[in-house]
């Protein structure tokens, strides 16, 4: 399956942002890709709880996932919105950070939103709290395709690696890693705990990636480490999206898949155990 992962660096403006997105589809379909993946929060990056309140819609009304489906339909593409920033009815007025699986129909065939937030002070300078904003999900998710069975994470799930054995061990060979990392934490850990879920649960491990100083009308600038990447399930780094906005074709090969898994059949081998 011809693949394409979309690198974008989004601002707090949606309709400049889904333009964007838009025009990297067009032009990665006309280079063979059929499986296409953009990056988490794709909609809108912004450090201002005022900005988002004022531009984020509900799921249901939402013009990036309309205007993504749409195009998604049109070029009769499989495509992977690694999150949207999306209102909800919870009584705290928190925001869901939900990640979508559209088939070539143009159809939501999976919602995932994702699990574990980003709650940490990298540095004292530097600190999130995710959980403030968005409410957590509480449910893992594998999406069924015509080419692979996908596994669906975003971003701080990768530091959580049962969540990727469980969901190996219900039929996946694809996991999904769209991301917004922190420069710091990209730099120190991005690649190794990437290449390590993939190795562990002999997938591909796909991570479209939010890059450089996302522009900003309110709040402070955000930014983010990019490096988009595409892992074998041997471990190995097959795209590296480097620092800038764009897209990277690869092919996934699905034998190799099998024949990592033959080499080293960890997933068969889990035990469990006592203590401690």
């Amino acid at each position: 399956m011809r693949t394409a992962l979309i690198q974008l660096s989004s601002g707090d403006d949606p309709v400049a942002n889904l333009d964007s997105v838009l025009g990297y589809m067009d032009r990665a379909h006309a280079e063979g890709a059929r499986f296409m993946l953009t990056p988490e929060v794709t909609n809108c990056v912004s450090t201002s709880r005022a900005r988002q309140k004022e531009v984020l819609q509900s799921e249901a009304e939402d013009i990036t996932l309309k205007g993504l489906s749409q195009r998604a339909g049109e070029l009769g593409v499989w495509l992977l919105i690694g999150s949207l920033a999306l209102k909800t009815d919870d009584p705290d007025g928190r925001f869901a950070n939900r990640s979508f699986l559209i088939g070539p129909d143009g159809t939501v065939r999976a919602r995932y939103d994702k699990i574990h937030m980003f709650d940490v002070e990298v540095t004292p300078e530097e600190t999130y709290r995710e959980s403030a904003g968005f409410r957590p999900g509480t449910r893992a998710v594998l999406a069924e395709t015509d080419f692979a069975k996908v596994g669906m994470t975003v971003c701080y799930d990768i530091r959580f690696p049962a969540l990727y054995q469980a969901l190996a061990q219900a039929g996946a060979t694809v996991m999904t890693v769209p991301a917004a990392f922190s420069p710091v934490t990209g730099a120190a850990h991005w690649h190794s705990l990437l290449r390590a879920r993939a190795i562990e649960t002999g997938c591909f491990v796909l991570a479209p990636a939010q890059c450089g100083e996302h522009p900003a009308t309110e709040g402070k600038t955000r930014r983010t480490y990019g490096h988009s990447l595409a892992v074998s399930p041997w471990g190995e780094v097959l795209i590296d999206g480097g620092t800038a906005p764009g897209f990277h074709i690869l092919d996934l090969d699905a034998t190799l898949v099998d024949e990592a898994r033959r080499k080293v059949p960890s997933l068969s081998h889990v035990r469990k155990f006592d203590g401690p």
